[in-house]
């Protein structure tokens, strides 16, 4: 072995030492560190029997000052911009450092994606909890008449913050900078200011006709200026249509060539979102025009079309059109698919429920017959789909008594709470008034009135006392 390897000894002998040295090193490390912790030890032992009093009291002094500056500067944040410095720096910037994501964009921003991913979208929906309004309204032709006429924006930064988010997931991806126009609206999104996002909005047009005829025209250039620009709801159809045939164009080729190159997948994905939102906005933009049966019909033709996305909650807006034309068989058909215990829940489908269940009673219903005679079976079956609906969300009755004022509603909403009642109460307060006795037998059940809850007591604890259990 040493003929062959006459270097081994020596190596084997470096080593030995090497690895002697490095303990010794340690050791004496070790002997040093503990040496200096008992030596500042004694030195913090002596420092704090020096303190005197006034130490304390100037310590707390300045803390409570240094509290009071931070108070004031987070009143004055909150105030001018919406939300917490603290929160927005912890959302921005350190929860990408530690690997935290939002459930709400990335869900919504993944909405495309293939079926066979659908059962684990939805175990991860269900912990969403911000969701983008379903409803939400127009920028340029309804939230900004409210700034015309008072001054005041409707928005808060931190739900713009989260629109221009979304912009950013649906309507970029990675082969943006292999065309002008696009790699411009990516930059567009970005922009706080609106007037630089429209600037932009209009050099990407120019850029895309330069180079591309106008059935490759640029489509979100085209979402933005509806958005934003358009004053009216005719406008802002007028670009949507002009968005939808240069995204079906874009989106045809695009579905050819996704199996020749990887990168295609995810401007396939980026070009099916365009359609998708320029497909319900237009039929958004025929329901608030009064083309009631056109905006059902291009809403059913959406949902047949793309089955699988679910998460953008267009049958929300199929609800709301359908109730406009009072076809409640069909939207009993609605709820029938969607009212799911594996689906997330929404004030829109409990509440909507809520309501096909009190309409079949609430025009003869009152509250000294029901004392008398007790409920029938369709009054508790209409109490309790209002228990249901008023445990999922307990804000929504205030605002269609109209015990608390409406105002718009915003772009983001949060399951559960006010803003999802603000949301829902907008578009949906008509239809409850259309409903004869719909508010008045919501009035009685959620405030607990002493003959109602005394007759469902005494029904239920003599007929199902389970049932009443679960009722409560």
């Amino acid at each position: 072995l040493h003929s062959q390897f006459p270097n081994l000894l020596n190596v084997y002998s470096h080593i030995t030492i090497s690895l002697f040295i490095f303990h010794c090193l340690v050791y004496f490390s070790i002997t040093l560190l503990l040496l200096y912790l008992l030596i500042f030890s004694l030195a913090v032992t002596v420092f704090l029997s020096t303190l005197t009093p006034k130490f304390y009291v100037a310590l707390t002094g300045t803390s409570s000052l240094i509290s009071g500056l931070i108070f004031i500067f987070e009143w004055w944040y909150f105030r001018k911009y919406g939300m917490s410095f603290i929160e927005q720096v912890s959302v921005s910037h350190l929860r990408p450092l530690i690997g935290g994501t939002d459930n709400a964009s990335s869900a919504q921003a993944n909405f495309s994606a293939a079926s066979g991913d659908n059962e684990m979208n939805r175990q991860n929906l269900s912990e969403c909890k911000v969701w983008r309004n379903p409803l939400n309204l127009f920028r340029g032709a309804e939230y900004n008449r409210y700034t015309w006429v008072t001054g005041k924006e409707p928005l808060t930064y931190y739900d713009m913050n989260l629109s221009a988010q979304d912009h950013q997931s649906f309507f970029t991806c990675e082969t943006d900078s292999l065309r002008p126009s696009d790699a411009v609206m990516q930059k567009a999104w970005r922009e706080r200011n609106p007037q630089a996002r429209i600037k932009a909005a209009y050099q990407a047009l120019e850029l895309n006709n330069e180079i591309f005829p106008f059935p490759f025209s640029c489509a979100t250039a085209y979402i933005l200026l509806a958005e934003e620009e358009a004053t009216t709801i005719l406008e802002a159809e007028k670009y949507f249509k002009q968005a939808l045939r240069a995204g079906e164009t874009v989106y045809k080729r695009s579905q050819h060539s996704s199996s020749q190159n990887p990168h295609h997948e995810a401007q396939l994905r980026r070009d099916t979102n365009v359609l998708v939102y320029v497909k319900r906005r237009l039929a958004m933009c025929a329901r608030k025009l009064g083309r009631i049966k056109e905006a059902a019909k291009m809403m059913r033709d959406l949902m047949k079309e793309f089955p699988v996305l679910s998460v953008l909650n267009i049958h929300e807006n199929l609800l709301e059109t359908l109730l406009e034309l009072q076809a409640y068989a069909d939207v009993q058909a609605v709820l029938a698919k969607y009212d799911d215990i594996s689906l997330p829940k929404s004030a829109a489908i409990c509440y909507t429920a809520a309501l096909l269940k009190a309409r079949a009673v609430s025009d003869r219903f009152s509250p000294e017959t029901a004392s008398r005679r007790g409920l029938s079976t369709a009054e508790i079956n209409a109490v309790e789909a209002i228990h249901r609906a008023v445990e999922f969300n307990p804000h929504v009755p205030k605002y269609l008594l109209e015990m608390k004022s409406l105002i718009l509603p915003p772009e983001h909403i949060l399951k559960r709470g006010d803003s999802e009642a603000v949301a829902y109460a907008f578009f949906h307060l008509q239809h409850w008034k259309r409903i004869e006795g719909a508010l008045n037998l919501l009035h009685c059940t959620w405030e607990g009135s002493k003959c109602i809850l005394s007759v469902i007591q005494t029904f239920f604890f003599f007929t199902s006392p389970m049932q009443y259990d679960n009722l409560i």
